[in-house]
C-alpha cells in the first residue's frame, strides 16, 4: 500500500459513493488506474465492502445498548448462529475479561430489548448499557 492508495482509502471511507471521475482528480491519476487500484484493495481484503449507515432514531430503533454475556465456551457452538439470525444485532465481539461476548443492538424499544436480553440469558449471565449519546460515531482507522 501506497501513499496514493491511503487516500483513495480516506476518500472512500468519507463518502463511499464518490464518483470514480472524482477519486481519480483527488488523486491525480486516470479513472482506470484508480479502478484497478480499488479492485487489488478489495482482491486484497483491505477494503472489505461498502454500505449505507442508517440513522437508527429515524428507523424506528433509537435505543442502542452494549450486552456483556458470560457465554461458556462450549456453548459457542449454538451461540454463533443463533447471534448471526439476530437482526437487531449490529455487532458481536468475542473479548477479554469478566464476560466473553460484547453485542452491540438496537431496538425499537426498551421493552423489545428487555425480551431480547431474556433470550440471551439462555447463554449466560448478562450485563447491559443503554447508549444516551455517541459522540464520536463508528469509524475506520485512519491511515
Amino acid at each position: 500500500m501506497d501513499s496514493i492508495d491511503r487516500e483513495i482509502i480516506a476518500l472512500l471511507q468519507s463518502n463511499a459513493r464518490l464518483p470514480l471521475k472524482a477519486l481519480a482528480n483527488e488523486v491525480h491519476l486516470s479513472s482506470p488506474a484508480v479502478s484497478a487500484r480499488i479492485e487489488r484493495l478489495e482482491n486484497e481484503g483491505i477494503i472489505e465492502g461498502y454500505k449505507a449507515v442508517l440513522n437508527h432514531e429515524k428507523t424506528g430503533h433509537p435505543i442502542v445498548a452494549f450486552i456483556n454475556l458470560d457465554l461458556d465456551p462450549t456453548d459457542k457452538v449454538k451461540f454463533y448462529p443463533y447471534i448471526e439470525k439476530c437482526k437487531n444485532v449490529l455487532e458481536c465481539a468475542c473479548v477479554t475479561g469478566q464476560y466473553s461476548m460484547l453485542i452491540k443492538v438496537c431496538f425499537e424499544s426498551t421493552g423489545a430489548l428487555d425480551s431480547f436480553i431474556g433470550e440471551l440469558q439462555q447463554f449466560g449471565k448478562t450485563n447491559t448499557q443503554i447508549v444516551f449519546s455517541t459522540p464520536i460515531k463508528p469509524r475506520s482507522i485512519q491511515l
